[in-house]
């Protein structure tokens, strides 16, 4: 017995969960950032002082996550912030590793935040918005 399988793209639910959690963990690591900044930037040194700015990175943070938040609601149509989102985690990426990684050094935090917060993202992400664009597309070829 054969399985229909439909032989249009679907975007799931389950897609639109990942985009809300993604969209929820940046939020938080924003706020970390912003509001808890000096301790946390205490705990990713290994408790050795240091002076750095972290209210920026933690507005960018909180900005992008409320931005990937939102595209879970219409991703099809609002899928331009998706792709927001992704480019804005590429440069907390890119900040974190120029800014903050010259400065705290490379450890197991660092690395975790680095790899675990930011770039691991992407690859759902760049999935999801790769989905919404092939929707996107069949749903113009209809008409």
């Amino acid at each position: 017995m054969e399985k229909n399988l439909p032989s249009y793209p679907q975007f799931t639910m389950p897609m639109r969960g990942i985009l809300l959690i993604a969209g929820m963990y940046t939020v938080a690591w924003g706020a970390f950032f912003k509001w808890f900044g000096s301790a946390l930037i205490n705990w990713f040194s290994f408790g050795e002082p240091r002076h750095m700015e972290y209210n920026l990175f933690g507005t960018f943070g909180l900005i992008i996550g409320i931005v990937l938040f939102l595209s879970a609601f219409y991703p099809i149509n609002w899928r331009w912030l998706i792709l927001v989102g992704i480019i804005g985690k590429i440069i907390l990426a890119i900040w974190f590793g120029l800014y903050y990684l010259e400065m705290l050094g490379w450890n197991k935090r660092t690395a975790f935040h680095l790899l675990f917060n930011e770039i691991i993202w992407l690859l759902p992400l760049s999935y999801i918005y790769m989905r919404a664009l092939k929707v996107t597309t069949y749903l113009q070829s209809l008409g």
